[in-house]
């Protein structure tokens, strides 16, 4: 790793003070997608980029972009307090930081031999990884399309209520609930999805004050009994990951080498309690600047990615990959998830096997529409579909009968032929 002295990052300046509201609209817009766009050449630093555009006589918008590899989603907040504060003190230094150095010489003298043993352990008997993907996605990172919901404050104060209550995280909450709408998504028990953590040993002096890459993804195991409550899932979760939180350092490559059963998810979980929130953003202006909203987007690397940010009214987003799906399944997820959590709001002690997961609109698809044998035309492509799912992954299972049994695309092509 070479370390450069002295670089400047590049800043660049946009005025659109003069578009109408309408333009100024579409070209903020078109200037926010193509500098997503603009890769970063790894091998010319700094690996971030200003841009600080006009939008009015006292308004500006700071675009702040930057390669995952330089920082975590808990630095830019970081980064942008030292920032203000420079632009409010001028030539004034910043006070002492702890430095990056400080949390990767912490992170060497971690027992990796006792994380090793817990990751084995946790993962013991996993059937194998969850896919939640139809195909597999390209390799690479993709610009991500997003679906995302607010939940009414009533839900939202409610599930804050019954989480405090039962002395579980909002996080366990989130993620509990997720993994029951896996499990019914793939048909299994036995679910696991990433999860990201912060990484930031809150032993090490300073650390919520580091600018570098700390975070790591995990995964996170969840065996579901259609019979257990998702209060009682998330009281059981909760335990099971506080035996891990001291071996979170241990990378996700070595984690899956230790499982053994190749890659172990495709979506991932973040809970974002980034140390930024409304009263903070007021507290970041400073010399005359006043900091209104940020609105972060990070690059997808899985095909599904939940976020859930907090507020009056929990916001719930799913960044998902639209060369491997479409914005409808994303959709009806978004409105699964939030489906679910409002039934568990509504009566905390329902087993999660009883939640009816579809919307009115998707059960007369499924009850009407899909017994109607004079639409042959119409379900002549819902066929071919099915043989293409056969075709690109033909022991992915395709149905289950009241048995429970499971049946293969390859194993439902050759029944109907």
């Amino acid at each position: 790793q070479v370390v450069q002295r002295g670089v400047r990052a590049p800043w660049q300046e946009v005025d659109l003070s003069g578009l109408g509201e309408s333009e100024r609209t579409a070209a903020v817009d078109t200037l926010l997608a193509e500098d997503r766009a603009t890769r970063f050449d790894l091998a010319r630093p700094p690996l971030l980029r200003f841009t600080l555009v006009r939008t009015g006589p006292l308004s500006h918008r700071l675009l702040l972009t930057y390669h995952h590899i330089v920082m975590d989603g808990w630095s830019w907040p970081v980064l942008v307090r030292e920032l203000l504060a420079l632009h409010a003190a001028d030539d004034a230094p910043l006070g002492p930081v702890t430095p990056y150095s400080a949390f990767l010489s912490r992170l060497h003298s971690r027992d990796m031999a006792a994380a090793q043993d817990a990751w084995t352990r946790a993962l013991d008997g996993l059937p194998g990884g969850t896919r939640t993907a139809p195909v597999s996605p390209p390799p690479g990172s993709v610009l991500p399309d997003r679906v995302e919901t607010y939940l009414p404050e009533s839900l939202t104060e409610r599930l804050g209520a019954l989480a405090r209550g039962h002395r579980i995280t909002s996080g366990t909450l989130l993620q509990g609930a997720w993994a029951v709408l896996l499990g019914r998504q793939i048909r299994s028990e036995d679910v696991v999805f990433g999860a990201v953590v912060s990484g930031r040993d809150p032993e090490l002096p300073g650390v919520a004050d580091i600018v570098g890459l700390c975070i790591n993804t995990v995964p996170v195991r969840v065996r579901i009994d259609p019979a257990e409550s998702l209060v009682a899932l998330c009281e059981r979760l909760q335990d099971e990951q506080a035996r891990l939180i001291d071996h979170h350092h241990l990378g996700l490559v070595e984690i899956q080498r230790l499982a053994g059963a190749g890659e172990l998810f495709d979506s991932c979980v973040a809970f974002q309690n980034y140390p930024i929130d409304a009263a903070g953003l007021a507290a970041l202006g400073a010399g005359g600047l006043q900091v209104t909203a940020v609105d972060p987007h990070d690059a997808a690397h899985y095909p599904l990615s939940l976020t859930a940010i907090p507020g009056d009214r929990l916001r719930l987003q799913i960044d998902y990959r639209p060369d491997v799906f479409d914005r409808d399944t994303a959709q009806a997820l978004i409105e699964r998830l939030a489906r679910l959590l409002e039934a568990v709001a509504e009566d905390p002690s329902c087993p999660v096997g009883t939640v009816d997961l579809l919307s009115p609109a998707e059960r007369h698809r499924v009850l009407v529409e899909w017994n109607d044998t004079a639409r042959d035309e119409e379900y002549a492509e819902v066929v071919e579909r099915v043989r293409r799912q056969a075709g690109r992954r033909p022991d992915a299972v395709a149905t289950t009968d009241d048995t429970g049994r499971a049946l293969s695309y390859a194993d439902l092509v050759a029944r109907a032929d």
